[in-house]
């Protein structure tokens, strides 16, 4: 069976405790002994998985990145649905969405999958092309999120959100120059919000699919606003009108 890496306190952590048999290993750094490695040491331990003393040089080729904070694992990839289907199926109650298109830094996917786990979201969405997969890095940057929020790429996300309409699940997205706010919205029920990627926003074929376009009010000289940011005030906007 195929493995990957993930690397950092939060990654590695949320695996323990989530899916510890599928931990093949963990590595450690042997020279940083701080509460919160003994901390971890002592989670390995009890979930009875194998742990491996490596120095900062190979924890860095292990994890492809220097900031891997003393602690690498390697583990097998967890089930997903096989399919937006499957996975729409199993959802009880009002689906909520987060659909990105056009993002490709890991870091933004990382945020916004950190973002989506704290809302509830049932699945992030994202075209095959023009956006970033997991990685390592995204794992990290998530902070656990990419272990909890199913992330689905599709090969043609006009058609996927046609689909969704199909499911009754409404699609807004967002845009600058939308004749209203997402607080003038109605965000209650299925729903799949829809953000393009800092500056270039929506693609235009994607835009022509949304059900409603919105905005987020920005008062100051900055423009824009990070898409993770710009997807924790959307989602965030949708619990509290569901009464979460």
């Amino acid at each position: 069976m195929s493995t990957k890496v993930l690397f950092g306190f939060h990654a590695v952590t949320v695996r323990l405790k989530t899916a510890p048999d599928s931990i093949v290993e963990i590595h450690l750094d042997p020279a940083r002994r701080d509460a919160r490695m003994r901390q971890l040491a002592e989670r390995i331990a009890a979930a009875g998985v194998k742990v491996l003393d490596s120095d900062d040089e190979r924890l860095t080729r292990l994890a492809g990145a220097p900031r891997h904070q003393g602690v690498v694992a390697r583990v097998h990839p967890l089930p997903k649905a096989n399919s937006l289907d499957d996975l729409l199926d199993g959802v009880a109650g009002p689906p909520l969405l987060l659909v990105l298109d056009g993002v490709t830094d890991p870091h933004n996917l990382g945020a916004c999958l950190r973002v989506a786990d704290g809302a509830g979201v049932h699945a992030v969405i994202a075209p095959k092309d023009h956006a970033v997969g997991l990685s390592a890095t995204v794992s990290k940057v998530a902070s656990g999120a990419a272990e909890t929020v199913p992330y689905l790429m599709v090969t043609n996300l006009a058609r996927t959100l046609g689909e969704l309409k199909e499911r009754d699940i409404r699609i807004v997205g967002t845009s600058d120059d939308a004749p209203g706010t997402l607080y003038q919205a109605d965000l209650r029920g299925p729903l799949a919000w829809v953000l393009g990627a800092e500056g270039s926003g929506l693609r235009q074929l994607t835009r022509k699919t949304c059900d409603q376009l919105v905005s987020i009010p920005m008062k100051g000289a900055v423009e824009s606003l990070n898409v993770s940011v710009a997807s924790g005030i959307c989602l965030y906007e949708a619990l509290r009108q569901r009464g979460a």
